[in-house]
């Protein structure tokens, strides 16, 4: 039996100058000192040198409309459809700093769905 392995969907958000704020200062922070970036949050860079955060499941919380990351603040969501399937597990957010600004994306394991005797 073969498992759907995970998903990456692109968010469309709106970003506020505040995210961008605490965005710009959590990178500078993770470039002094990465023991400063906050628990559940990991920092990294590409091989292209862009800046990548991936927040952890347990460190953000999506609502309708919105997605709020603990110690960033909160990205509006421009649409109406969920970001993630009903039963979607192993969710993390990943925003990448990219030329044409940042990217916002999140991955998740799509649920299990098993067909047991079905006739």
């Amino acid at each position: 039996m073969s498992h759907v392995k995970s998903r990456e969907v692109v968010l469309a958000i709106k970003a506020t100058d505040e995210l961008l704020q605490a965005l710009g200062a959590l990178r500078d922070g993770w470039r002094r000192d990465p023991g400063t970036v906050p628990k559940g949050l990991s920092c990294s860079q590409s091989k292209e040198g862009q800046f990548v955060l991936v927040a952890a499941e347990s460190v953000f919380v999506t609502l309708p409309g919105a997605c709020v990351v603990k110690g960033l603040g909160a990205i509006e969501l421009v649409g109406a459809e969920p970001a993630f399937e009903e039963g979607a597990s192993s969710k993390t957010l990943v925003l990448r700093e990219t030329e044409d600004g940042w990217k916002f994306s999140v991955k998740f394991v799509p649920p299990i769905v098993r067909e047991r005797n079905a006739k």
